[in-house]
């Protein structure tokens, strides 16, 4: 039976290696579903994001983030590696922006720029990491 694993596990190796890792300029909105775990530049976690296909717009993605219980809503998609996504407490307006850009040669799962919450004068520098 282990010598059945481990063959299974060699030729599946090969396979795994040949998955293309996309340029941040073709990541697409399918990439970015999933689990995202957000960090502000010197305050570490942040939430945790999870981004879906998005109901009503094939190119982009909803979703929500937790921040220790307290969620939002969001909604956004990713365009030639820039990355933008608004958030929303009550799924009407508009509390804050995440712009940024897909990581060349993250795969997509690295995503840094720049969150600014509409009340706030200052953005703060984010980085989303894909679990």
């Amino acid at each position: 039976m282990r010598a059945l694993a481990l063959a299974l596990i060699a030729c599946a190796g090969p396979a795994i290696a040949q998955v293309p890792c996309p340029h941040a300029s073709e990541v697409t909105a399918a990439h970015l579903f999933g689990l995202w775990r957000a960090e502000f530049s010197g305050q570490g976690h942040a939430g945790t994001l999870l981004l879906e296909k998005h109901a009503l717009y094939a190119e982009s993605v909803s979703g929500t983030i937790n921040r220790n219980g307290d969620r939002s809503k969001l909604a956004g998609d990713v365009e030639d590696g820039e990355f933008t996504l608004e958030e929303s407490a009550d799924g009407v307006h508009i509390a804050a922006t995440w712009l940024g850009e897909v990581v060349e040669g993250s795969c997509g799962r690295e995503i840094r720029g720049s969150w600014k919450a509409e009340r706030d004068a200052q953005a703060r520098d984010f980085v989303l990491r894909k679990d």
